[in-house]
């Protein structure tokens, strides 16, 4: 009778541990579709280290890893529940290799995923979206923009603009309520010309969405109210207006579908001929990334440019970059850059990388320390930025030790003006033929195509005038 009770209180015994165990499961799980996955995550880190290889326990554990913030840890779990064909496995792949800038893997996983989906009969129409994003970071990723950023500061979020060392000649920057003395929550901000005879600034519109307006000063009165049109105003938000100084040219964010994620810096030019904005053109990296980056302001006085993001920050904090304006756009060349360092120099990680004239950036950080303290100060502007090598570029006609050479780079600044109004008169003709009647359009596209031919032209031409002149003038620097 003790050898039966002995024995039955054994597998009751066992009987708990097994129903306490599936519980914790059952409970992760649950948290799991909950999205509780910070408090998911032990328990499914413990089944997975008891059972390497089943694709659910790594599926489950993988997910936790993305979604509280450590994709890298996310990889080898979700690639192993991807060869057990777990379902979502792909998805949530694709998604893992997108956070870490591995664009070209996430495009793969997205087109078998949407395979997967096709066999099945499924819908595809999400699925497709996210390939088509990350094809887009993927062509962002290999036109990083080689800018040189000096100094960067963690603000509170809520007063990031008092960062902003604007000269006056640049206008004034306000928030939203400041400007209008208005109350409640809104995160719009205000852009003030130079004259103060405008201001450009984001305000909820219809459907509670953040939209761009502008209004003139009439006499010692703001006049109407004007919707800037809607290639600029998008479905999602709109906010954080700058206008240069040739009143043209607007910088602006936006977290639509365009974006790589969050907010988005943009850039259009007013047409006047047909008085409307040409096609917004997404700034690229490293200026956005995944994260919310707005607020791009280009301080020409000063020859110094700001904006601010939340990458890698706290909730209530942004993190506001310094940087030396490019008169023209320079990338790093993705196939000979390791892809590791292309991600860094993309994410930012340490702007001290991208000093590479430091003539250059200690003459910015007096400009900045003078902006700082208010202090005027005399700048003698650049008249562009020619990179002639890792350790040098030109600012001015002077700079140049060899005659031959500044004879060639007179005549590529000549080239590049047609280049760039060659440029503009056809983004006014693409605006023009989406507005277009079929016949119209019809009437239109062989001279787009002539134009588009043309400007490909002389974009192979501009650069391989641009390594004449470098070979050149290193020829006396040698």
């Amino acid at each position: 009778m003790k050898i039966q009770k002995k024995y039955s209180f054994l597998f009751l015994l066992c009987l708990f541990t097994t129903l306490v165990s599936a519980q914790t499961l059952d409970q992760a799980r649950v948290m799991f579709t909950n999205g509780d996955y910070k408090k998911a995550a032990p328990v499914f880190q413990k089944y997975v280290k008891s059972q390497p290889s089943n694709g659910n326990y790594n599926y489950w554990y993988g997910v936790c890893c993305l979604r509280t913030g450590n994709p890298a840890e996310a990889v080898k779990y979700l690639e192993t529940a991807v060869q057990k064909k777990v379902t979502g496995g792909r998805l949530a792949l694709g998604e893992t290799y997108d956070q870490l800038f591995r664009f070209d893997e996430a495009v793969n996983c997205y087109t078998e995923y949407i395979e997967d989906l096709s066999k099945k009969k499924l819908s595809t129409v999400n699925a497709e979206k996210l390939l088509e994003k990350s094809k887009i970071n993927l062509r962002m990723l290999k036109g990083v923009e080689k800018v040189c950023v000096i100094d960067s500061f963690v603000v509170d979020k809520a007063d990031f603009l008092k960062a902003y060392k604007i000269s006056e000649e640049s206008g004034k920057l306000y928030a939203f309520n400041d400007f209008f003395e208005s109350e409640g929550k809104n995160p719009g901000t205000v852009y003030e010309t130079e004259l103060g005879n405008k201001i450009y600034y984001s305000d909820r519109g219809k459907g509670q969405k953040m939209h761009l307006f502008s209004q003139n000063k009439l006499q010692d009165e703001w006049g109407k109210e004007n919707l800037l049109p809607v290639n600029i105003n998008t479905g999602g938000d709109t906010n954080y207006p700058y206008v240069l100084s040739d009143g043209v040219t607007i910088y602006y964010a936006s977290n639509d579908e365009s974006s790589l994620g969050g907010y988005d810096i943009f850039v259009s030019r007013y047409n006047t001929d047909s008085n409307s904005y040409l096609a917004p053109e997404n700034v690229g990296m490293p200026f956005n990334s995944p994260f919310n980056d707005y607020m791009y302001v280009i301080d020409e006085f000063n020859h110094l440019g700001w904006f601010a993001s939340d990458r890698y920050q706290p909730k209530d904090q942004v993190c506001v970059y310094v940087f030396i304006p490019n008169s023209s756009k320079q990338i790093y060349n993705y196939e000979t850059t390791e892809h590791k360092e292309i991600v860094s120099l993309a994410k930012l990680s340490s702007i001290q990388k991208t000093w590479t004239d430091k003539q250059a950036v200690n003459a910015a950080k007096q400009r900045l320390a003078a902006a700082i303290s208010h202090e005027p100060v005399t700048v003698k502007r650049a008249d562009f930025d020619f990179v002639i090598d890792d350790t040098r570029t030109y600012h001015f006609l002077s700079d140049f030790k060899y005659a031959p050479a500044k004879d060639l780079f007179q005549r590529y600044q000549q080239k590049t003006k047609e280049y760039q109004q060659q440029t503009q008169k056809l983004n006014a003709m693409r605006q023009q033929y989406a507005t277009s009647t079929p016949q119209k359009k019809e009437q239109m596209a062989p001279s787009i195509l002539d134009l588009e031919k043309r400007v490909l032209q002389m974009e192979q031409e501009l650069n391989e005038d641009a390594i004449k002149v470098r070979n050149t003038e290193k020829q006396r620097l040698k």
